[in-house]
């Protein structure tokens, strides 16, 4: 781009249209070449600029924002490493199919590959990760160029949208000056009138009552129907009215958002354990919805049901949720549009189908109350946050063992709050600063399950606390050490898996919480926990509430409480 008032003049009409077409956050972190693209975000009063030190808390700041929100983030860098620090949550952005505008600023081509500092190849710097990557190239502020210019921003904003959902990457070649003149003067090309994008989006998506009169037809020939959902954002909370409705058994993992309702089954991942159940209770049609639960039993069971057993996913956005094959077709319309469609044509289901799944359910949750009616334990923190968080309140959770403790112990709940969870790519980097995010744009409290592992990778996130002003509460549960590999064979190795696996730190997480500027309590007791958290929520403070466990006393409890869920069945 240009140097002089036509590189300011460009970006203040992108990022104008950035705001028409809804883009209400965006990510920034310091950098020098950046300035044109910082400035014009800062400056344009529709937007919400967060500032960040470090580009990796920067993008997964995002991520946890464009979750929440259900709207694309923007995100800025300077040119050079800095840009490819954002790749880690780029790539979980791609993997969630979480809508990103990402916005690197790049040294113009004349001083590339010619020994300029800070100078990296930054042409299709995130690979397949980036829906969509475009090189700006250099322009003259004519009208031509910025009617051009509002285009792209509609199109990039489109395009992170439209269909599977995702990170697009823009690249700007940026020359000095840096720095705007004192008065940039009026738009060569202004925006539509009313606050129009220049470029609006595509018509509807396939015919949802369509979809539910073949879904119907298909379930006149099934006794036996199940609905699993998995995560998704916005929520599949109306689905559960259409399951009970129907008399279908839900399976919802509790980032489905529809754990909630006569119809759903909280406990799958224990009562699938039981041979004898999952056999006894095999379905004649699966109906999916969103990803895959985590829940590794329920997952085998799917791929065990075999051929004669007819799996529809809903997939609007072409995820392709199906690692195992299992799926005999795929859906583009919306699940609960559909599932309430078919819900007035479908024939009633015998209802000793959905009672044989709630009885099961009933019995395996008496057994876990019975068993975590004692000391404050991993299980049990999981199941206190899932029925003591305000209905409002977002529980965003650290994948890993956390998510798989929400997943299995988390009660139904008719106002259960939301989950929110990075299980794109499944990493721990990033957490903390995705849930910051995650409260930087939600009306309710925020409260972020995490494991001690993953509170020391990105516990530089922070840092947000203090600089955004964001009031967050952290449940951390410190094992000293990854607690989940103590599942794994390679725990058996002991020469090598306690320094190397499981990776015992040692830390005094007191220290990280004074050192930016968070509260932190030690909690020791059922009582404790949920007497800090209330504490917690009503304070403007961000909180640390740490709960110590053992990591070999945990794996017993886990395999204690499956074994006591599959006796209750």
């Amino acid at each position: 781009m240009p140097a002089g008032p036509d590189t300011h003049l460009l970006l203040r009409a992108f990022v104008d249209e950035l705001a028409r077409c809804g883009v209400r956050e965006a990510c920034t972190s310091p950098g020098s070449r950046s300035t044109p693209i910082v400035l014009a975000l800062v400056r344009d009063d529709r937007l919400r600029c967060f500032s960040h030190i470090d580009e990796r808390c920067s993008g997964f700041f995002a991520v946890g924002a464009a979750k929440a929100a259900c709207r694309p983030v923007a995100i800025t860098c300077t040119s050079g490493t800095a840009a490819a620090n954002l790749a880690p949550a780029v790539i979980e952005a791609w993997q969630a199919r979480v809508p990103l505008v990402v916005l690197t600023a790049d040294r113009p081509p004349e001083l590339r590959e010619v020994g300029a500092g800070q100078t990296i190849d930054q042409i299709g710097l995130y690979g397949s990760a980036a829906k969509w990557f475009f090189e700006v190239g250099t322009h003259e502020a004519t009208p031509e160029r910025v009617r051009w210019m509002r285009m792209l921003a509609c199109r990039a904003v489109w395009t992170a949208l439209d269909g599977r959902r995702g990170p697009v990457h823009l690249n700007f070649a940026l020359r000095e000056p840096l720095v705007p003149p004192v008065e940039l003067g009026e738009d060569p090309l202004p925006g539509r009138s009313a606050g129009r994008p220049w470029l609006l989006r595509g018509g509807p998506g396939p015919d949802a009552a369509a979809a539910g009169r073949a879904l119907a037809v298909l379930a006149r020939d099934a006794h036996r129907p199940v609905v699993v959902a998995g995560r998704a954002e916005p929520g599949l909370d109306a689905i559960g009215a259409a399951c009970h409705s129907l008399g279908w058994p839900l399976l919802a993992d509790p980032l489905s958002g529809a754990r909630r309702g006569g119809a759903a089954v909280a406990h799958y991942d224990l009562l699938l354990r039981a041979p004898t159940f999952s056999a006894t209770n095999a379905p004649d049609l699966v109906v999916r919805c969103a990803d895959l639960p985590t829940s590794k039993p329920l997952r085998a069971w799917l791929e065990s049901l075999g051929d004669d057993v007819p799996q529809l996913a809903f997939d609007s956005q072409a995820a392709w949720q199906d690692p195992s094959a299992s799926v005999h077709a795929v859906l583009g319309s919306d699940a609960a549009a559909t599932l309430v469609a078919a819900a007035v044509r479908a024939p009633a289901t015998d209802p000793a189908w959905l009672s044989a799944w709630r009885d099961a359910d009933a019995r395996a949750a008496g057994a876990i109350d019975d068993l975590l009616a004692g000391e404050l334990s991993e299980p049990r923190v999981a199941r206190e946050l899932g029925a003591r968080m305000p209905a409002e309140a977002t529980l965003f959770v650290a994948s890993s063992m956390a998510v798989r403790d929400v997943e299995s112990f988390t009660a139904v709940r008719d106002d259960a709050p939301r989950v929110l969870c990075n299980r794109g790519a499944n990493g721990i980097d990033g957490t903390v600063s995705s849930a910051f995010g995650a409260a930087a744009v939600s009306s309710g409290p925020v409260v972020l399950l995490i494991g001690d592992v993953a509170l020391a990778h990105d516990v530089g996130g922070l840092l947000a606390a203090r600089r955004g002003g964001l009031s967050l509460t952290i449940v951390l549960l410190n094992n000293d050490g990854g607690g989940i590999f103590e599942f794994l064979p390679v725990a058996s190795e002991r020469d090598a898996f306690e320094e190397h696996i499981a990776t015992p730190h040692g830390l005094d997480f007191a220290h990280a919480a004074a050192l930016y500027g968070c509260e932190h309590e030690h909690v020791a007791s059922v009582e404790g926990l949920r007497d800090g958290l209330g504490r917690a929520l009503d304070s403007p403070a961000t909180t640390i509430l740490e709960v110590r466990t053992a990591r070999a006393a945990n794996v017993a409890l886990h395999r204690e409480l499956a074994a006591a869920a599959v006796a209750a069945i």
